[in-house]
């Protein structure tokens, strides 16, 4: 059933195309919105965004308070776990995987309740939310990505809600299909009173009419539920592109981390993420923790989700090797892999001959260069009567298995060794 059923989608925002770049985008309402420069000469407490900082620090406040004056029922407790489940998945399974990723499709009644429960977390309707992370994607690490983590990891997590930004600076990106999407706007025209339903009202309601916990469930059910929720989603922003391990592209600032997926529903596979956004997995392997993925994937075998998008394994692989091939690289350029061949002098085999015959040189010759073992032939595992033998000839048949197959690291060995390259053909003969 197409998620249009219940409800009339109407359009909200008018979409651009660039020419210049061959993207559309949503169209920047004109405002009086004030610039970067404009905002840093304003006093300190006008340059706050006192709406957003209320509604990010007033549950913190609340709660804990309500830690040492109100105490904790079990009933309240459980109810806690059930919002705090209900609005957590829906930010990280419908504000991010459905509407910002597009990484399924699912009915109208899914696409509903995560609105509702989205709303209720209190971090702004899905419209705004996926509109800000999307540009987050295509922008990241640059002046345009919303939450950038190269202005410090607390303006990645809160610092850009709680003070005002240069709304000029905002990425654009195409949002056509959330303006279309009839459950989004019903959401984001009705958002404030739906966050205070969802968000406040409900939890208190049903803690106090069912077992009299009226302001047990305002200070756990309400507030601390949404302090919890607050920085799970924030730590999606600042904790995953600090710390992990960058495990399929090191290309942007984003990391996978176990001790992060714990804290956010399973979003802390965030490199992986980042590298294959419309996947509908953040933790790929089976193992991984990302209860996100396990709903959605358990949701499609109901019917109510479909369409599931899966990166190919063959990509995955490459992304991840590719990662390997470029940490193997960075350790390769800080050995000593010997002398370059192609920096080495011209010699001939007159030049060998004189000085193994001359000067006493112990020289042979492999695979084309003159390897001086005058030194080395003492401490030769074969004995030194077999180097001083070929001594003056091309060994290249014997090191390459005539007599022996020499080691990898008896081949890195002679590179130490190498002093030219032999520029005439043919083979010297024994003295």
């Amino acid at each position: 059933m197409s998620i249009t059923s219940p409800l009339k989608a109407s359009s909200i925002g008018t979409v651009e195309f660039d020419s210049a770049k061959g993207i559309y985008y949503e169209k920047m309402k004109q405002s009086k919105n004030l610039t970067t420069a404009e905002l840093a000469k304003l006093p300190l407490l006008q340059q706050i965004n006192w709406l957003s900082t209320t509604i990010i620090f007033f549950p913190i406040v609340v709660t804990v308070l309500g830690y040492f004056f109100v105490p904790l029922r079990l009933n309240t407790f459980l109810w806690t776990l059930v919002i705090y489940f209900c609005t957590g998945i829906s930010i990280t399974g419908g504000y991010h995987r459905l509407w910002s990723h597009k990484s399924y499709e699912a009915h109208w009644s899914v696409h509903l309740f995560f609105a509702l429960w989205g709303a209720g977390a209190f971090e702004g309707s899905a419209r705004w939310w996926s509109r800000l992370h999307r540009a987050h994607h295509r922008y990241i690490d640059t002046e345009h990505d919303p939450y950038a983590t190269h202005h410090g990891f607390w303006h990645a997590h809160w610092g850009w809600m709680v003070f005002k930004q240069d709304a000029s600076l905002q990425g654009k990106v195409d949002i056509s299909d959330l303006n279309n999407n009839s459950v989004v706007v019903f959401q984001h025209v009705h958002y404030l009173r739906l966050a205070l339903f969802f968000g406040l009202g409900l939890p208190i309601l049903v803690a106090g009419l069912f077992w009299g916990d009226w302001l047990g469930g305002f200070v756990y059910a309400s507030c601390a539920r949404m302090v919890f929720v607050h920085t799970a989603t924030f730590f999606i922003n600042s904790l995953a592109h600090t710390i992990g391990r960058q495990t399929y592209s090191t290309r942007h600032s984003s990391y996978d981390s176990i001790i992060t997926a714990i804290t956010t529903l399973g979003e802390g596979y965030h490199n992986y993420h980042h590298e294959f956004p419309m996947d509908y997995r953040n933790g790929v392997c089976w193992y991984q923790y990302d209860p996100t993925k396990w709903i959605v994937w358990a949701f499609s075998w109901t019917g109510l989700v479909w369409s599931l998008v899966r990166t190919p394994q063959n990509e995955i692989i490459k992304a991840r090797i590719q990662v390997q091939q470029e940490e193997i690289d960075k350790i390769s350029k800080k050995l000593d892999w010997g002398r370059d061949v192609s920096t080495l002098p011209s010699w001939t085999w007159k030049d060998i001959e004189d000085k193994t015959a001359k000067e006493g040189q112990t020289l042979l010759v492999v695979d084309g260069v003159v390897i001086d073992v005058t030194k080395f032939k003492h401490e030769h595992p074969g004995g030194r009567q077999i180097v001083t033998f070929w001594s003056g000839r091309d060994a290249t048949e014997v090191f390459n298995g005539s007599v022996y197959n020499h080691s990898k690291a008896a081949r890195n060995l002679i590179a130490f060794y190498q002093v030219a390259k032999l520029v005439d053909n043919g083979t010297a003969k024994p003295k």
